[in-house]
Parts: structure tokens; C-alpha cells; sequence
């Protein structure tokens, strides 16, 4: 790890046969050994005194406490995080063994004793209290490091000689601690007047944690200097207002016009707590340069917003920044218990490196409150620290005392500084405390009365550093006071303006993003735009997407195959799989990015898609999607981790900053949303309605009864219906490859954007039935109810409607019939906005139909059924369904092939 890592837990014993042996014969040894001997004799010919008449025994016991002294330095760089003074209102735990010298077969008669091992840390040949000394401040003050894990010995080495080299106390100039406490006066003066102004109005106060301030600050500072254009910020609600206001820039203003505001300026947005809300603006640093910052919005789902705010990162990362990972810096903010508790942490790190998810390294910020909602910090985790996830990728941790605002400011500009030279996590732990209870309207001494009770006692941070200054000449009592009353005195005038205002104005996130972008109207979904593609371009793309690469080989089923797939071209025959790609390629070839992410992407759950090809000789993968003209390369398909909540939460925010392009997020099997439903539900659904901000994902959720069982069946449908409302999304169960190739163009050519949910296939990605021809894909577009074509309507007297996989299992089963002309068939490929024009024009055109049934493969408490009824499509509208259920299907595929007959039997000859 470091220079003497080789030394780590050596017995001195075997060390001195090591060294004799050596004596005798340099080479026997190993290299790392030899070299540490050599430095070794170096020191002892610098030994005070006649170096000739040293006999071995006074060199053996030079080595032995050269050794002993090293493992010393070693002890404080690996534990010295566990003996620090980071804890500004409670007494910290005790650990054994201590770093008491006499631990390390050292005692008080060596402290006087010159080291060579001094020349380790950085300071010469030293007496050993001198190194202590050292040591001491380094590691044991107000800032204790974990970084020894680290395997790589560069990022060791760089981590040590910054922190060593300044004794993790660098000096700062009388300007310089002006400006850290001008931030602590907003910080400060901001939670005091709000409070005094709000009383008993939540707004979950950063007191006790208002260090975050000057210390957000100095990680833009310095991130600008080292060429950060953007911050993306991701924070719970604890500390948002003062972020908001204090880092943002956000007008005082217009945050007190949402504590006294009556009513939103704009009459389709419900809206959301303050303190949930977003911001996004760019600020002009002390240096003068621009540095855009964005915050975004989150509801009280702790660390939801995580992997938002990094998809939001390398959404800008990779289509604002030339995949510039130097030029965008995610920052998240959590809370001790959040980040300790929230298993969405621990994916969100596992994230961090991989190829399709990585934005460059995150700056972790814990604002520390050393307490839950009540939850004391012993009851609310196993692990020694709340950071304790960062060892996952082994990332160096910083605990701080806020207290101490010039080694938080300090530690945070190395971090920044780590950043982005390594590009790799870095998490800062600063220990506070939380002034009031979970909110402002809480009592904490209910459950936590002497931790209350020191922390009534304990002044604010801004006063305590006040006083530093006034004791360092920096600032005279009387000029405190005049700075904290000036600025008390512009919120006052802040307050008075926003009385006279009763209409809030929401700023949008990304608001320069969407702008361009209108909202839907109903009519927008009563019919679609033309989105087909010319026959000769689609023949063109075909061949690109059946193509490989001549001098590379490849497993032999890929030829097979692609074989399969220029035959469908030229026959002009499409199944689902190529009329999903050439959808993907016809956007692409237009300029429009495409990013489709999910487990087994790539190759696709069901072996249908093959978006890449792996060599057979490496593990080098071919996307021809990345090969359709020369200019594109906006082609992602990435294998997401085996997770569902982060990878969907990333898709988000990457949507969020790519409007014009398509982003999917591709369930393994539709049910396993259920592992994601905060996102589904707190962001997609509901996103517009409270923070107005739009969005364009896709979501791809297999769907259909295939006795696969009830975790392999349902991707819930109900769910989805029960939030549609307000045109906040568009729910579809598509059931032709052509209706899929036009549906994934319209989402992209279109000029609104909303969240598009496919109920998409399993069975039927191979199904005989399910081919479109060419002429679908020139000449038509995606049709949201598809009408019967293969009866006389005139002859009609019974009407299924019916949606996804259950119509072909009706068909089959019609054909078998002698009467399969008095039954039609009509599909409802998209459920929400339901196209109710065009589905009363079709069921008026069966004049002699006396039966209107709507038919599901779901239980009758789940599918769609109960939101068709509510619609009033038929007065005389009856179900066929399974009966209801707590579970959405039976574990024997014997079972389930019964209740799909008897569904099919019910529906053609009741």
C-alpha cells in the first residue's frame, strides 16, 4: 500500500534473521527487502556517534525501533480515525488497543530519540514526539481518514502527501476565514429568522449542520478552478431551504412567497412541500467564472433521489459535454440514519464504475445529525460508521467535525481535488447535530434528553467561529454584530415584499431544457402523427442491422439468426425484434440518441433483441446500432446490475436531460417494477404534477399469462391505471411489431414529451401471428385500437375487447370455430388516454352486436378491468377474468393453462 507496507505486522525477530541474511548475501532476499535494508544502513552511517564501532547488536536494536516506530506511523494512517476529536456534542466510543506507544513496544524514554522514520511522514530524521506530534495533528484532530484499504498504492500515496505534507491544517489568510464566515452568517442568519418568523412551520432546519454552506461553497470554488462547468445536487430535505437559498442562489424572496403564498400561478400544478422542490441556476464564483448548479427535486422517499441525480449527471456528461467526465460533478447530500439504512445507497455505489452508469465520481456529503427521526445512532445501524458503504468500492471517507469550519473546508477541496484526478467516490462525514426534533413542530427530549441537553448548551457554529476571529483580530465584537444585523435586516424587507404576493411561481427544473416542449392535450391521443419511414431506408437500415464484420467471428446461432432477419426483409415480413431495431435505427440515423438499459439488455431477456454481438475469440462486443451512418454515435444498450429502484431512478434523470432522444429502462420481467415503485411512483406518475418537470422515459415491462408464475406474469397494469390521471403518462399493450416501430418513433418526433409505460411480450416475440409487413412500417402508424378485419360486421352479435397477449389466444382458439364470425375481436393497444372517439366509432359499426365483453388474463381485482369500467364505453359492458386473487397467478403451469381456457371458453360461448 504505502512505502513500507511489506513491513505491515512483521515479526521483529524474523525481520532481524531477515537482516542477517541479507548481510551475508544481498541477493537472497526479496527486492522490496533489500531496498528497505539498504535505506536502513544509509541511516546508520548518519548514526550520532562512532558508526565503526557499532556492533550488531546496537544495529539490531536500531532496526528493531526504526521498525517499531514505522509501525507507529502505519497504526495512525489505519486507526487513528477511531481516536479523533470530530464529535462536537457527544463523547465518542473508546476503542482498544489505543495508539499509546507502549502498544507498539515503544515507551516515554524513546520520545527524545531521533528517527530516520520521521523521513516517512515527511519531516526528516525527528525526535518521536516530534513524529507524534505530527501525527497527532494529521489524523486525530478534527478530521479522521479512512483510506489505508485503498488498494491501488498511487491513490494511497497522493491521500497521504497532501494530508501529511499540511498536518490536515493548512493556513488560511484573514480574507479567506472572512469569507467562510460570510457564509456562515447566511447559513446561520437564514435557520434563526425563518424560525422566528415561521414558528412551528416545518422547513426541517440545517441547524446544527450549517457548516454544509461554506462548505458547498468551497467544493464549487474549487471545482471550478479545476474546470467543473456543472454540479448536479442530490439531497433529501434537511438543509434544502438554506441550499436552496445560500448555494443556489435561489431569491429569498421568492422561498418566502411559499411559506405565505395562496395559490400556484399555474392552474394545472398541484405542487409539493418547499422543501421538496428543485432549482437549477447559474451562479458566478469568486473567480469569476460561470458554474451551472442544479438541484433536483425529490419527494420525502429518502435517497430516492440518488441515482436521479446521477442519471441527470451523465445524461449532461454525455450529451451536453462530449462524455467530458472532468466538465460535471455530482454532489449527494444524505443524513447519517438515511445513508446507513437506505439500501439504495449501497446500489448507487455498486453503480459508480460501471461502463453505462459511471459519471466521473461523486462527492458524498453527510450531513450528520448522529440521530434518526428518534432513533438514537447505537439503534440505527451494526456498522462502526454510516459511511461504512464507501469501503464497498473502496473510497476514502473524511469524518469532520462541523464545528471546525477550516478543516471542513479543507477536506472538502481535497476531495474535490481527488475527484477529479482519480474520478472516484469520496465521501465526507460531518458530525453536527440537529438542533430541534426531526421537525421544527418536534420534541426530541422525549427520546433523547442528554443528548438535548447538550446541545442547548452549544453554541452555533457561526458564533463559534465568530469568536475565533474576534480572539485572531480578524473582526472586532461590534463589527460581528453589525454584519449579522444587516443581514437580518434584508430578510426583514425580503418578507414585507413577499406579503404583498398571493400567487406562487413555480421555476421548473431544466426549465432551458423543456421549454420547447408544450403540454399534451386530449386530443393528442385520440390519433397519432405519421411516423412511417420510406421502404428504401428501412431496406437500407435492414441491411446495416444484418451485417457484421467480415474479419471477426462470431457464435454460431448470431449467423442464424441474422440469416433469418434479411429474409424477413426481403420478403418484407417484420417480427417484433426488427421492428424494435429499426425503429432504434431510423431514430439514429435522423440524430436522435437512443439509450436502453435493463438487465440482459443487450442480448434481451428472451434471446430476441441481440442489439449486440460478442466475438466469439474476446469479450469485444459489435453494436451495429453504433454502425449506421458516420456521423452517429448515440447508440447505448447497457446490461444494467441486477437491481430495478437505482437503474430505473438513473433512467430518469438521464431522460431528464435528454428530451430529444429515447431512454428506456427494461424490466427483466414486467413485475419486477414492484423493486421500484418509489420511483414509479414519487417521480414518473407524479413528477409534472408536483415539481413540473417532464419527462420522457420509456419503460418496457414483459407482461402476459404464460404459467410462468405470479412473480413472472403481472407487471401490474392496475397500478399503472390507478395513477394515470391528468395526461401524466401513456399507457400502451401493444400487440403488432408495426405498433411498437411507430410508438417508440412518435415518443421521440413528437413535440411533447411524457412518460411512455409498454406492457411488452414474451410469447409473443415469436409467435407465428406476430408479423406486420413492410408496408405497416411505410405507410401507416401506430394505432391505438385496433379493429376486427376478419368479420362481416353486419353479422356480429358479440364484441370482445380485450388488450396484449389474450388476443391471440382468442383468435386461435375462434378459428376453430364454425360461428368465428359472429364474435369480433377489437384490441385496445393504448389504455390510458383511452381513445374513447375512436372506440365508440368502432363498437358503433356492429349494428347487429347485442353482447359487449371485455376480457382479461388478470385476476378481476388486478388488469385493467375496473379502470374500462369506469370509462363508460358500453352501458351493458360485462368481464371475463380470473377469479380475484392476493396472488396474480398459480405456480403450475397445469393450473394456469386451465384458467386461460376457461377464460377463452367464458368469452367466445357465453
Amino acid at each position: 500500500m504505502d512505502t513500507f507496507s511489506f513491513l505491515n505486522n512483521a515479526d521483529i525477530a524474523s525481520v532481524e534473521d531477515l537482516y542477517n541474511q541479507y548481510k551475508e548475501n544481498p541477493d537472497s532476499v526479496e527486492e522490496s527487502w533489500r531496498n528497505f535494508f539498504l535505506g536502513f544502513e544509509f541511516a546508520l552511517q548518519q548514526y550520532d556517534g562512532d558508526k565503526t564501532k557499532l556492533s550488531d547488536d546496537e544495529s539490531g536494536w536500531c532496526l528493531q525501533k526504526e521498525f517499531k516506530v514505522i509501525d507507529l506511523i502505519r497504526g495512525y494512517r489505519q486507526r487513528g480515525h477511531l481516536f479523533t476529536k470530530t464529535n462536537p456534542v457527544r463523547k465518542r466510543r473508546s476503542y482498544s488497543p489505543t495508539l499509546a506507544i507502549e502498544n507498539f513496544g515503544l515507551d516515554k524514554n524513546d520520545l527524545d530519540t531521533e528517527f530516520e522514520a520521521g523521513n516517512n511522514i515527511g519531516i526528516g530524521k525527528a525526535p518521536l514526539y516530534k513524529i507524534i506530534e505530527h501525527l497527532e495533528e494529521t489524523y486525530c484532530r478534527s478530521i479522521g481518514v479512512e483510506y489505508i484499504y485503498i488498494r491501488k498504492p498511487e491513490v494511497v500515496e497522493w491521500l497521504r502527501d497532501k494530508m501529511e505534507s499540511t498536518r490536515n491544517h493548512p493556513e488560511y489568510t484573514a480574507e479567506e476565514k472572512k469569507h467562510f464566515y460570510y457564509h456562515l452568517k447566511l447559513s446561520v442568519g437564514f435557520e434563526e429568522f425563518i424560525h422566528r418568523k415561521f414558528i412551528g412551520q416545518k422547513r426541517f432546519s440545517l441547524e446544527g449542520g450549517e457548516s454544509l454552506i461554506p462548505a458547498l461553497d468551497s467544493v464549487i470554488e474549487k471545482g471550478a478552478g479545476e474546470g467543473i462547468n456543472e454540479f448536479v445536487i442530490g439531497m433529501a430535505h434537511r438543509g434544502r431551504l438554506n441550499v436552496l437559498a445560500n448555494i443556489l442562489q435561489k431569491p429569498y424572496l421568492k422561498i418566502f412567497e411559499e411559506y405565505t403564498g395562496q395559490e400556484y400561478d399555474e392552474s394545472n400544478l398541484l405542487g409539493d412541500v418547499k422543501y421538496h422542490l428543485g432549482y437549477d441556476n447559474t451562479i458566478t464564483t469568486d473567480s469569476g467564472q460561470d458554474v451551472k448548479l442544479n438541484l433536483t427535486p425529490n419527494p420525502s422517499h429518502l435517497e430516492t433521489v440518488d441515482p436521479v441525480a446521477e442519471g441527470v449527471a451523465r445524461g449532461k456528461i454525455y450529451h451536453e459535454y462530449n462524455k467530458d467526465f472532468n466538465k460535471v460533478a455530482p454532489i449527494l447530500i444524505h443524513g447519517d440514519a438515511a445513508i446507513a439504512g437506505q439500501g439504495i445507497v449501497y446500489e448507487v455505489v455498486q453503480m459508480a464504475q460501471l461502463h453505462g452508469y459511471k459519471t466521473g465520481g461523486t462527492i458524498h456529503l453527510v450531513i450528520n445529525n448522529q440521530v434518526g427521526f428518534t432513533t438514537n445512532y447505537l439503534d440505527g445501524r451494526s456498522s462502526t460508521y454510516c459511511t461504512d458503504v464507501a469501503k464497498v468500492t473502496r473510497s476514502p471517507v473524511f469524518h469532520v467535525n462541523g464545528d471546525d469550519i477550516e478543516a471542513l473546508v479543507h477536506t472538502i477541496t481535497l476531495a474535490m481535488e481527488f475527484r477529479q484526478k482519480f474520478h472516484s467516490d469520496v465521501f465526507i462525514d460531518i458530525l453536527g447535530y440537529r438542533r430541534y426534533g426531526h421537525n421544527e413542530g418536534d420534541e426530541p427530549r422525549f427520546t433523547q434528553p442528554l443528548l438535548y441537553k447538550a446541545i442547548m448548551k452549544h453554541p452555533n457554529t457561526r458564533d463559534y467561529y465568530a469568536r475565533q476571529l474576534i480572539q485572531e483580530g480578524i473582526y472586532t465584537n461590534d463589527q460581528i454584530k453589525s454584519i449579522e444585523s444587516t443581514f437580518n435586516e434584508y430578510l426583514e424587507d425580503k418578507l414585507e415584499e413577499a406579503k404583498k404576493i398571493n400567487t406562487v411561481h413555480l421555476d421548473h427544473f431544466l426549465k432551458d431544457i423543456w421549454d420547447k416542449y408544450r403540454k399534451p392535450q386530449k386530443e393528442d391521443f385520440e390519433s397519432s402523427p405519421e411516423t412511417g419511414v420510406a421502404e428504401d431506408k428501412l431496406l437500407k437500415l435492414g441491411q446495416k442491422l444484418t451485417t457484421l464484420p467480415e474479419n471477426k467471428k462470431f457464435f454460431k446461432k448470431i449467423y442464424k439468426i441474422l440469416d433469418e432477419r434479411r429474409k424477413m426483409i426481403n420478403n418484407k415480413t417484420i417480427d417484433w425484434a426488427l421492428a424494435e431495431l429499426l425503429a432504434y435505427a431510423t431514430l439514429l440515423d435522423n440524430g436522435y440518441p437512443v439509450r436502453i438499459s435493463g438487465q440482459d439488455s443487450e442480448r434481451g431477456t428472451f434471446a430476441h433483441r441481440h442489439a449486440t454481438h460478442v466475438y466469439l475469440d474476446s469479450d469485444q462486443k459489435y453494436f451495429p446500432l453504433k454502425d449506421i451512418n458516420k456521423e452517429q454515435d448515440k447508440a447505448y444498450v447497457y446490461n444494467s446490475p441486477l437491481n430495478e429502484f437505482s437503474v430505473l431512478g438513473f433512467e430518469y434523470g438521464h431522460a431528464l436531460t435528454n428530451p430529444e432522444g429515447l431512454t428506456i429502462w427494461e424490466a427483466q420481467f414486467g413485475d419486477f417494477d414492484n423493486m421500484a415503485q418509489a420511483i414509479i411512483d414519487q417521480y414518473i406518475t407524479s413528477g409534472e404534477e408536483k415539481w413540473g418537470v417532464k419527462n420522457g422515459i420509456v419503460l418496457f415491462l414483459p407482461h402476459g399469462y404464460e404459467g410462468q408464475g405470479p412473480d413472472h406474469s403481472s407487471a401490474r397494469i392496475e397500478r399503472f391505471l390507478n395513477q394515470a390521471a391528468g395526461l401524466n403518462m401513456q399507457i400502451v399493450n401493444p400487440t403488432t411489431p408495426a405498433n411498437i416501430f411507430h410508438l417508440l418513433r412518435k415518443q421521440v418526433l413528437r413535440d411533447f414529451r411524457i412518460p411512455l409505460i409498454v406492457f411488452t411480450p414474451k410469447s409473443l416475440l415469436r409467435h407465428s401471428m406476430v408479423i406486420s409487413s413492410m408496408d405497416a412500417l411505410v405507410n401507416s402508424t401506430f394505432n391505438e385500437i385496433i379493429d376486427d378485419p376478419n368479420v362481416d360486421k353486419n353479422t356480429v352479435n358479440k364484441v370482445i375487447l380485450c388488450s396484449g397477449k389474450l388476443y391471440y389466444d382468442l383468435l386461435e382458439q375462434r378459428q376453430k370455430q364454425k360461428n368465428y364470425y359472429k364474435t369480433a375481436l377489437i384490441r385496445i393497444e393504448q389504455l390510458y388516454p383511452l381513445p374513447h372517439k375512436q372506440i365508440q366509432h368502432v363498437l358503433e359499426s356492429y349494428p347487429q352486436a347485442e353482447e359487449f365483453i371485455w376480457a382479461q388474463e388478470e385476476p378481476e381485482n388486478m388488469g385493467a378491468w375496473h379502470y374500462i369500467k369506469n370509462q363508460g364505453i358500453h352501458p351493458g359492458l360485462k368481464h371475463i377474468a380470473r377469479d380475484p386473487s392476493a396472488s396474480p397467478a398459480s405456480g403450475l403451469s397445469e393450473i394456469d393453462k386451465l384458467k386461460q381456457n376457461e377464460i377463452i371458453e367464458k368469452a367466445l360461448n357465453t
